[in-house]
């Protein structure tokens, strides 16, 4: 028996252990409240963005938007629903030093598979590392449902996870990675993928409806 509790007393100062190891889950989208998003290099909200019960989403073309906050080493975790035909994307570590968030940002691409070009080619597909890293097939829900999708960020090590299956992993500025961006077009902005710590941003400048829930992040310590 004396066996036996100590084993579960380890066992709990494990769990204990691990649990610490990761802040507090912050909603980033809770009951009607957008206050944890902005525009970017804008301090307001682009109208065209709302949240309702929980539920953030847009209707049409519109401004990307940002976290307020910024954070370098996290979990993401939300759902997703695009219309079709649709494309977006989810940024991570995103500066405001480019026009654009992209010019900054290794993207986790959203998209129609089946009907929006960029589905043609895994590299630009559902869940890639935006024209860097392809996913595999046979992982996104059709149009209409719900995804789920998990990014993970620790130093340089980023993982991309759909419907929980772990599509990806990549190390960010390592040879391969380098080498892979030095060949695409991020290779005009000196600074892409490279800032330890920004913003999370959610592109709305394509066509069509577009929609998460549940949107929460945790730093890892």
């Amino acid at each position: 028996m004396r066996n036996v509790a100590v084993a579960l007393v380890v066992s709990t100062a494990l769990i204990a252990s691990s649990a610490t190891a990761q802040g507090p889950w912050r909603n980033l989208a809770e009951g009607n409240s957008i206050a944890a998003w902005r525009g970017y290099k804008s301090d307001s909200v682009p109208p065209g963005w709302q949240v309702v019960d929980g539920i953030l989403s847009k209707q049409r073309p519109v401004a990307d938007i940002i976290t307020r906050d910024q954070f370098g080493d996290f979990e993401l975790s939300l759902e997703w629903k695009i219309s079709a035909g649709g494309n977006a994307g989810i940024f991570y570590r995103g500066t405001e030093e480019y026009p654009r968030v992209y010019w900054s940002a290794p993207e986790y691409q959203l998209l129609d598979d089946a009907s929006a070009p960029d589905g043609r080619n895994r590299l630009t597909s559902a869940g890639s590392a935006y024209g860097l890293y392809p996913p595999p097939e046979g992982h996104l829900k059709p149009v209409g449902e719900w995804n789920e999708t998990r990014i993970l960020a620790k130093g340089g090590k980023v993982e991309h996870w759909l419907n929980g299956v772990k599509l990806l992993e990549y190390e960010l500025w390592g040879a391969d990675w380098t080498a892979k961006v030095k060949a695409s077009k991020f290779n005009e902005w000196p600074n892409y993928g490279l800032a330890r710590r920004g913003h999370i941003a959610l592109q709305g400048d394509h066509a069509g409806t577009l929609a998460f829930r549940n949107i929460k992040i945790r730093e890892l310590k």
